[in-house]
Formats: structure tokens, sequence, C-alpha cells
């Protein structure tokens, strides 16, 4: 019993043992099925993961078998899968017989160094190209030193990357070419790196800051405009910078030792630097100041011109306008320093009366309005005021769309051409009406006028004429009217010569009918020539009656100069017998005389010795037309002779006579003679002038082109009347005392004028007489 349950319980517990063992076996499948699937869902998700890659593997083992997928094997054109890497080249298909020996290579090395590699290889017979990544595979993978290559199709890659290096060496030219630009650009120009500092300049750059190269700027870090503090970065680059967009600075900087104004450009660029360039504008700047200073100049000359001259802006508003124009339009200045538009200045005008009466004026104003868009490039009308005004309006449309506007006043210019007219009238009818005869002649030589009297002095045709024929054709129908037909040439020659040469000729003609005309031949301003004839047949004869009278008294004057020569030798024979027998009969020769009889006998003598001084004078008068012989002169010598001939005769009258000779009295060429008599003659004049106990002053001196002989008394001086008829010959002058003729001054003239002096008189009543002569050197 007790071994029963024993068994039986012995059997329980095998049974639940076999019980628990199934339980653990049935859970233990389970699991192992769940992990199955498992399994096979990873297996089944990495085989999609790597039929949807962009790669295909290739394991190969250490004994050189290789496993490749189906899709390797098309994309290396094989039909079947090789054994080894042999394989992978065979006839035409798989790789490249050159890229399969530097794959298997590459492969080898991998295999024993574990060095990775990157090789391209090309599929035989297509376009395809491959990349081959090869690393060293796990030991799970091959269970030995194998290999795994995995190969990316690069075809597409390979194209893109071809256009990307042609991009790049079209980038990379264009880059050269970039900096050969800038390195030869004429104005400085440089790159900052992000903190502002030089990286990159060029040459003008170099050459601006006088540096030995670029990298000697850059090192130095030489700024072209110092700006702000030594060491800082520049003003203009950190504003740039900080906006984000292009700044430009005019500064002034020393360049070549010299100041130069430059307009500064700096740049942000997209990597964070900053590029410039500088601009030398000093020119331009030099260019509007000078533009600045003949708009003030210009401005300045319009105000003092006559016209009125006002601009108008682009904007149609008064920019400028002169003196003139206020004047004549009555504008005022502080209206006008508001700028009016176009339409109030003319509004404005035509309130003060300064326009032309139109009906229209809108639509007159709206046209004027379109002269600043007129395609005209002058526009110039007449306007008629009141009050009988005319004004020449020019319009000029500016450049910048602004107007520029001229008024002339020209009524003086139209009253001035409508008495023009009239004068034209008034002159055609003068001349027509003239005694003279007139024509005048073209530059061509052809009779452009004439009137009436010069066709009938020649009897010309008026239809001849009205054909305008040339001078020669007209010389040579008047030829046989004239008394010698080779004058008729002379006379055209003479036009020829007014209207090519433009000088002034004239002549005289004479006509078969015994008539005279004077003619002329001038040169008129607008190039023609004017010829005029005039009548002088009646002044001709009494022409030829006066010559034929003067020729006659010529011949009297040369017989009355000789009878007054032979006299005066002929009266010296009976005076000097006269003088001789009242010297005797007053030295007692005779007898001894009673007081009266000494007195008759010394008036006899005081009257003989006046009428032979009157006697020499009519003889010198007679002579002194003869040319004089002339020899080299001390006047110093001629003036003491003269000096010392007259003293007696002061000395008679107690008259002191003074001499003075400057060392500058010199010589000159002249007949000594004569020259002494005509200094006598002079100073006898004033001793005879003078009264008792006056002066009388003979002076002398000279220049280098002259001698000058001065006479002066403290006479009682002469009148106005008296002076005008001192020089004349047998001229009874106011005054003049006993020397009755007066023919002293008028000797010594005719004497002086023979040697090409010059004698001159200044008299005053009551303050004495000066006479002055002056000898030429030659």
């Amino acid at each position: 019993m007790i071994e029963a349950s024993g068994q039986v319980a012995l059997a329980g517990a095998a049974l639940a043992v076999l019980v628990a063992g199934a339980v653990w076996a049935l859970y233990a499948g389970l699991r192992m099925r769940a992990a199955a699937r498992s399994v096979e869902a990873d297996n089944a998700r990495l085989w999609a993961l790597i039929r949807s890659a962009p790669a295909r593997a290739m394991v190969v083992r250490s004994d050189g078998r290789v496993e490749l997928s189906s899709r390797l094997l098309d994309w290396l054109g094989l039909d079947t899968a090789p054994r080894d890497l042999s394989g992978l080249s065979a006839g035409g298909a798989g790789l490249v017989a050159e890229d399969a020996e530097r794959l298997t290579a590459a492969i080898e090395a991998t295999r024993r160094a574990a060095i990775p590699f990157r090789l391209p290889v090309r599929a035989g017979g297509s376009d395809r190209l491959l990349m081959a990544v090869g690393e060293r595979a796990a030991a799970a993978l091959t269970r030995d030193a194998g290999v795994i290559v995995w190969f990316f199709d690069a075809t597409e890659t390979q194209g893109e990357v071809q256009r990307l290096a042609e991009r790049v060496e079209l980038l990379r030219d264009a880059y050269q070419a970039l900096k050969g630009l800038i390195e030869a650009a004429p104005m400085p120009m440089w790159y900052r790196t992000g903190d502002l500092r030089l990286a990159l300049v060029n040459s003008a750059y170099v050459a601006a800051v006088e540096a030995r190269d670029a990298d000697d700027a850059v090192a130095r870090q030489v700024e072209l405009v110092e700006m702000g503090a030594p060491g800082a970065p520049p003003v203009q680059a950190l504003a740039a910078k900080e906006a984000g967009a292009p700044r430009t600075t005019a500064m002034p900087a020393t360049i070549g030792g010299q100041r130069r104004m430059l307009r500064v450009h700096d740049v942000p660029l997209a990597d964070g630097g900053i590029a410039g360039f500088a601009i030398d504008i000093e020119e331009l700047e030099q260019a509007r100041s000078g533009i600045r200073r003949f708009g003030a100049a210009q401005r300045a000359m319009l105000d003092r011109i006559s016209a009125g001259v006002a601009q108008f802006g682009p904007d149609r508003a008064l920019v400028f306008c002169n003196q003139p124009f206020r004047r004549m339009f009555a504008m005022r200045g502080e209206w006008l320093a508001d700028r009016p538009e176009f339409d109030r200045v003319l509004e404005r005008m035509r309130e003060g009366g300064r326009l032309p009466e139109v009906r229209d004026f809108p639509g007159w104003k709206a046209e004027r309005r379109g002269w600043f868009t007129a395609a005209d490039a002058q526009i110039e009308e007449g306007w008629h005021l009141a009050g009988g005004i005319h004004l020449r309006v020019v319009a000029q449309p500016l450049p910048d769309g602004g107007l520029l506007l001229i008024f002339e006043d020209r009524t003086e210019q139209v009253q001035l051409a409508s008495a023009r007219d009239t004068l034209l009238r008034v002159r055609t009818a003068t001349i027509e009406n003239l005694f003279e005869a007139i024509a005048v002649f073209g530059a061509d030589g052809r009779v452009q006028h004439w009137n009436n009297k010069f066709r009938t002095v020649f009897g010309l045709d008026e239809a001849m004429l009205g054909e305008h024929p040339r001078v020669d054709a007209l010389a040579r129908d008047i030829a046989p009217r004239l008394a010698n037909p080779s004058r008729g040439a002379l006379m055209a020659e003479l036009v020829r010569s007014a209207t090519a040469d433009r000088l002034q000729r004239g002549g005289r003609v004479a006509f078969a009918d015994g008539r005279h005309f004077e003619f002329g031949a001038v040169p008129l301003p607008d190039g023609n020539a004017l010829l005029t004839m005039l009548d002088i047949s009646d002044s001709r004869k009494i022409e030829q009656a006066l010559r034929d009278r003067a020729e006659a008294l010529e011949a009297a004057d040369k017989v009355k100069t000789a009878f007054v020569a032979n006299m005066s030798y002929e009266l010296r024979t009976p005076l000097t017998s006269i003088k001789g027998f009242a010297e005797m009969l007053e030295g007692g020769y005779a007898g001894a005389l009673t007081e009266t009889g000494q007195a008759y006998t010394g008036a006899i003598l005081e009257s003989v010795e006046r009428l032979g001084a009157l006697v020499d004078d009519v003889l010198d008068l007679t002579l002194a037309d003869q040319p004089p012989v002339r020899a080299l002169l001390a006047i110093g010598d001629a003036a003491e002779s003269a000096a010392a001939a007259v003293a007696p005769l002061a000395g008679e009258k107690g008259i002191d006579l003074a001499t003075e000779v400057q060392g500058s009295a010199g010589k000159v060429q002249a007949e000594g003679r004569r020259i002494r008599q005509a200094i006598e003659h002079v100073l006898r004049h004033a001793i005879a002038h003078t009264p008792a106990g006056g002066r009388v002053l003979l002076h002398v001196d000279g220049d280098k082109d002259r001698a000058r002989i001065v006479v002066s008394d403290n006479g009682p001086g002469m009148s106005a009347e008296a002076q005008a008829h001192a020089f004349d010959r047998f001229a009874r002058a106011a005054g003049a005392g006993e020397r009755a003729l007066g023919l002293g001054l008028p000797i010594a003239r005719q004497l002086v004028e023979a040697h090409g002096g010059t004698v001159a008189l200044l008299s005053e009543p009551g303050q004495g007489t000066l006479v002055t002569i002056e000898l030429p050197r030659r």
C-alpha cells in the first residue's frame, strides 16, 4: 500500500515533470518561432534596404572567390556571375581591362593591409562610370580576411562633375581676368577682411600711397585716406559694413605730393569683407567750380546787356532774370524772389500791358507753354505791344527741360528801319537829281546803279544799262565820245582798282565835243565801287585863265624883285655921297656952321643912316629866298657876333643887353651870315621897342635835335592885332615906333625858315615880348 502510494507519488512527480517540460518546450518553441519571425522580418527589411540602396556590393573572400548581386552583373554587363576577380573582365564584357587590373590590385592591398580605396572604373561596351569603394569586410560577413567593394553608379555624377569642372575653369579664367582688370585699373582699389583690415590692393593703390609693392602696403596697413585715430578702422568702411549698403564719400587725399579730391566707394560683400575703390574727381571738382564761376560771370554779364533774359527750370519756375527783364516788364524783385511759375509770369506781363493783345489768352498761353518741350532748337517771334513797342522774343528749350527766353527791344531798330527806308527814297531821289554823274559797280565789275546824269553824259541807252553790262563793255561804248579814246580803258582800270584793290583813284577826261569831266573811283564798304563824274568845263576855263594870270604875276614878281634889288644897289651910291658931304659939312670943311646948321647936318646923317638900314633890309628881303650855303656853324659864336653888332644901338638908348650862351648850344649846319642877320634883326626889333633903361636878354641853348635862340625884352609888349601882323612884309604894326615898315621880323623868319627852322613870338601888353628861334641840327 505504502509502496503503491510511493509509486503513485513517484509517477505523479514524473508526470508533473513531464508536464512542466512540455510546457517549457512549448514556451521555448513559441519564443523561438517569434524570434525567427523577427529575424525573417529584419532580413526582409535589410534585403529591401539593400535592393533600394544606390550602391551594389561585391564580396571578395580571402581565397579570391567573389559574390555579387544580379543588379551589379547588369551594371557590369555580365551574363553570369564570375567565380573570381579575373572574371570581372571577359570578352569585352565587364570592366575595362586596365580598370579591372587596377581594381584587383586595390582589393589585394586592402585585404593585406586594410587600406581602403576609392577607384573609378568603367563598364566595357557602355558609357556607365562606376565608383568602387572598398574596405576590409567584417569577419561576420566573410569569416576570413575578405574585402567588400561597394559600386556606385557615378555616370550622372561624373557629368555634373565635368560641368562643374568646366564652370570652375570658366570662373578661374574670369577671376584671372577680373584680377588683371583690377590690377590694371587706373583708380586705387582694395579689399578689406571682416575686421576691416587691408587684405588686397592693386598697383594704382600702391602708387598712390607710395609703397614698395602690394605686400608692403598690406603689411604696413597704409591707408589711402587717413580718417580717425591711427590704427582705427576707416569710418566710411565701418559705416558701410554696419549699414550693409554701399557708401560713397568725397574726401581729400595727398597723391604724388599734390592735394587731390577723391570719391571713395565702400561696398560690403557677402563674405563680410569690404571692397573699395577711389575715383579722382579733382578735375571734375575744378570743372564744377569753373562752371559755377562761369554761371556767375554769365549772369553778371547778362545783367549788363540791353536784352531782357529770363530762365525757367524743369519745374517751369523762374530761376533767373536780369535787370533789363525786370525793367522791361516792370517786375518787382520781391515778387520774383518767390520763383513764380511760367504761367504766372505771363499773367503778370499781361496785367502790366507787356503782352500782345490776343482774343484767346488761355490758348495763346498754352502754346507758349509748349516751348518747354518744343522739338525746334530755337523759336523766334515778334511781339507788337501797345505804344508802338516792338519786342523780338527768342525761346531756347534747355537740355534739362527748362527754357531760356530772350526779349530784345527792337522799337528803335524798327523806327530806324522806317527812317532808313525814307532815307533810301530820299537818297534815290537825290542821286537821280544830282548834277554829278554817278554809277555804282559791283565786285564783278557790272554796273548796279546809275543816275540819269550818268546816262545822258555818255549818251547810253536805258535798255543797255538795264542789262547791267560790265565796265569793260561800257568803256568800249564810251571810248568814241572821248577826245582820247584810250582814256575809256583807264576809267575801267580805276573801277577794277577800287573794287579789287580797294584803292581810291581819280583823274580827268576830255570829251570830243570840248567838255571836260573830273572823275573818281571810290571803294564802298560793301565791296562795290562808286564812279563819280563832275562837269568841270567852266572851271577848266577859269583854271586856265588863273594859271595864265599866275604866270604873269610870277613874271611880274621876278621883275619887281630884280627892280628892288637893282634900286637897292643904286640907292647906295647917292646915300653914300649924301653921307660923305654931310660929314664934310659937319667937320667944317666948308667953313664953320652955325648951331642951326649943325642941327640940320646931324639930322641929315641920322636920316641917311636910317635910309641905309632900310635899303639893307629891302636887299636882305629880296635875297632871303635863295637857298643857303650850309657849313658847320657854332651857334653861340653867331649869337655873340650879332649881339656885338647891335651893342652900340643898345648903348645909345641905355638898354642893358645881356647874352647867355649855354654849353648845349652846340653847332648846326647853316650859313653863318644869314643866321647872324636873323639874330641881329630880332635883337634890333627888341631894342627898338624897349624904352630907355630897359633890358634885353639873348639866351642860347639846345638839345640833341635842335639849337634854340631866345630874345626877350621888358618893353611894353604887343597887342593881339600887332602879333598877328608881326611877320607880314611892309606892314605897320601899332606901336611900332620909328621902324614903320617893320621888316626885321619878316626877314628873320624868312632866313630861319630857309634853314628848316621856326620862329615864334609871344607877347602880352605891358609884359614884354619873347621871340624864339629853333634851328635843326641837320
